[in-house]
């Protein structure tokens, strides 16, 4: 009988990962939804990781977007991205490079997220950039309680796996920003019959050309704060009950 390897399993786990990212677009998970999966997926694809996090990012360092695998992940990077601006995720993507840790408690490249995670008991970290050809998508970040977790083969197979899940966040992303798009623009499109009524109306009432009505109800949503369609539907509204009005008149 063939003896299986701890190697053969680690290999086993980031094959079933890579997999299950290949499926993930396949559904109809919304991205807060895709990105837990792709948190969950790493932290089994990884050895030795007690929790993982997946996080969007916008020049480097603003989050988009973050999703972790566990409580402890979730508050982490809390501490990372919000409130000190400093960890091995933002490292990761800057450098476009994997960075690990064995020591978060005494670690110089993070001076203040690193003692403040080793007081919470989490001592190991490796992050990994989520990397296109031309652009750094965000990164992925797995942490381990004990010391030394995270060597040279761990690393390896984050690479590997953080590959096909850029590719999986990045389109996820784009479908998203579509959908959101869309839904803009059917709005847009639901609004345009009540904004056209009113710059009727407001022609009707002062004999301005269609240019200065709409200038005149820019101005009014502005002034009002509001959005332009809701203007536009008291100012047709409010024509409605004048013209019921004046037809109740005896």
């Amino acid at each position: 009988m063939t003896e299986v390897t701890a190697s053969d399993a680690d290999v086993a786990d980031l094959r079933a990962g890579i997999d299950a990212l290949a499926g993930l677009l396949a559904g109809s998970l919304a991205l807060p939804e895709l990105l837990a999966q792709v948190a969950a997926f790493t932290c089994r694809a990884i050895p030795g990781a007690d929790g993982a996090a997946v996080t969007l990012l916008q020049f480097d360092t603003t989050v988009a977007a973050l999703a972790a695998s566990a409580p402890f992940v979730a508050a982490i990077d809390e501490i990372q991205y919000v409130t000190l601006g400093e960890g091995p995720g933002i490292t990761a993507a800057r450098g476009r490079r994997p960075v690990r840790s064995g020591s978060l408690g005494g670690e110089k490249k993070w001076p203040r997220f690193g003692p403040r995670v080793g007081r919470m008991g989490v001592h190991s970290v490796l992050a990994l950039p989520l990397l296109l050809p031309d652009r750094v998508v965000g990164a992925i970040t797995v942490y381990a309680y004990a010391k030394d977790v995270f060597d040279d083969h761990a690393e390896e197979l984050g690479e590997l796996f953080a590959h096909p899940a850029a590719a999986a966040v990045h389109n996820a992303q784009v479908l998203t920003d579509a959908l959101v798009l869309n839904a803009q623009l059917q709005r847009a499109l639901s609004s345009r019959p009540v904004i056209d009524q009113a710059i009727g109306i407001i022609r009707a009432r002062t004999g301005r050309t269609a240019e200065d009505a709409f200038v005149q109800l820019q101005g009014m949503s502005q002034g009002q704060h509001r959005k332009l369609a809701d203007v536009a539907t008291l100012v047709v509204d409010e024509a409605v009950r004048r013209a019921q009005a004046r037809n109740k008149t005896p």
